[in-house]
C-alpha cells in the first residue's frame, strides 16, 4: 500500500486520483471535517482513511507499504499558532522519517517556496541540502517548513538512519481543481475567476515594495497535473533522493495571470488594484522562480505546462464545465 497523508487535499487528492487510476492500494491520514473535502475523493475512494490521531497506531501494525507520501500539513502562510504549527508541519514529519528510516520504506514528502523568504533573485532560489541554512523565511509556515528542511539536512550529515528513498519538493505556487476547501489559501486563479464571474473586475493587490510596479509582482505558477507527474516520476525512481524545487522555472506576473483568466473565460480584460491587506505587508514574496537544474540533471525530462494552457485546463475543464472536481 501507499499512505498518502493530507489525502483529502488539493495535492494530496490529485496525486491519490492518479494512484487509484494505477490500481494502487492506498491509505490517506486526513480528516474530511464538513467543508466537503469528501468530494475531492468521490470518483475514486481509498482503501481506507486514517485520522491523524490514529496514525501512530496504524503505523505500529502496517504491514507491507511501499511508499509514505507526506502532504499533510498547516498550509496557511498567515498561521499564527506555534505549537500547532510546529506539532503539525515539524514533529509529525519527524516521526514519518524515523519510521520509514526504520522500516526501510521511501519517504516523499512537502516543503514549500516559502522557505525562501524575501529571495528575489532567480540565483537565490537554489534547492537542495548544501545552502538552505542561510534562508530566510517571511511567516510562521515557511518557518515550519524549512525548520524539517535543515533538520533532515543535519540527520543525514550526523550519519543518523534515512529512508532508503527520500525527496523533499518545494511547492511553488500550485493551481488545479480540488482546492475548493481551502479558504484563503486557494489559488489566484481561481479567486480571479470568481470575481470575473460575479461581474467584478479582477483584482490584483498594489505592490508594497519600492521600485515595483502594480500587477508586476512575479510568481512560479505550476498545474497541479504537473506537481503529481513529478511525485509519480520520484515513486518510479527509487534511487533519487533530494530537496528539490517543484515549479515550472519560469516566471509570469500576477497581470498577464489575470489577462489569462480573462481570455480563459472569454471576458473583457478589466483588472483594479487593490491596497495589499496589513496581514500580509512584509511576509508578500513579490518573487518567485524555481531553479529547475537539480530536477532535470535527476533524470525528470518532462515539459511543464504553460501558465495559458493551465488556466484554460482549468476554467474550461474544471470550474466551466460543471464538474468541478477532479
Amino acid at each position: 500500500m501507499i499512505i498518502v497523508t493530507g489525502g483529502a487535499g488539493f495535492i494530496g487528492s490529485c496525486l491519490h486520483q492518479a494512484l487509484f487510476q494505477q490500481g494502487r492500494r492506498t491509505v490517506i491520514v486526513d480528516y474530511l471535517h464538513d467543508q466537503g473535502k469528501w468530494r475531492n475523493l468521490a470518483t475514486h475512494p481509498p482503501h481506507c482513511i486514517v485520522p491523524p490521531e490514529g496514525l501512530t497506531a496504524f503505523l505500529a501494525e502496517a504491514k507491507g507499504v511501499e511508499a509514505v507520501i507526506h502532504m499533510g500539513a498547516i498550509s496557511e502562510t498567515t498561521a499564527r499558532d506555534g505549537d500547532l504549527v510546529w506539532q503539525s508541519n515539524v514533529a509529525l514529519s519527524q516521526q514519518l522519517w524515523r519510521w520509514c528510516a526504520e522500516q526501510g520504506v521511501p519517504f516523499l514528502y512537502a516543503s514549500s517556496a516559502a522557505t525562501y523568504g524575501a529571495a528575489d533573485q532567480p540565483a537565490l532560489f537554489q534547492d537542495g541540502l548544501e545552502s538552505i541554512e542561510a534562508l530566510q523565511p517571511l511567516n510562521l509556515y515557511g518557518w515550519s517548513k524549512h525548520a524539517f528542511d535543515l533538520w533532515v539536512k543535519r540527520t543525514i550529515e550526523a550519519g543518523e538512519p534515512t529512508p532508503p528513498q527520500w525527496a523533499g519538493l518545494k511547492f511553488f505556487n500550485v493551481y488545479g481543481p480540488n482546492e475548493y476547501h481551502k479558504g484563503r489559501m486557494i489559488s489566484v486563479i481561481k479567486v480571479k475567476y470568481d470575481e470575473l464571474m460575479a461581474g467584478n473586475p479582477v483584482r490584483l493587490f498594489q505592490s508594497d515594495k519600492p521600485g515595483l510596479a502594480d500587477g508586476e509582482q512575479k510568481r512560479d505558477f505550476i498545474w497541479v497535473g504537473d506537481v503529481v507527474k513529478v511525485l509519480l516520476w520520484l515513486l518510479e525512481h527509487p534511487t533519487v533522493s533530494g530537496l528539490f524545487n517543484c515549479g515550472t522555472g519560469q516566471v509570469r506576473s500576477y497581470e498577464s495571470l489575470a489577462r489569462a483568466v480573462c481570455d480563459a473565460a472569454g471576458k473583457r480584460v478589466n483588472i483594479e488594484y487593490i491596497p495589499m491587506p496589513e496581514s500580509l505587508q512584509g511576509q508578500y514574496q513579490s518573487f518567485t522562480q524555481a531553479d529547475m537544474k537539480a530536477l532535470r540533471k535527476a533524470g525528470y525530462d518532462a515539459p511543464f505546462t504553460s501558465l495559458e494552457d493551465g488556466i484554460r485546463c482549468y476554467i474550461e475543464d474544471y470550474l466551466a464545465s460543471g464538474r468541478p472536481y477532479l
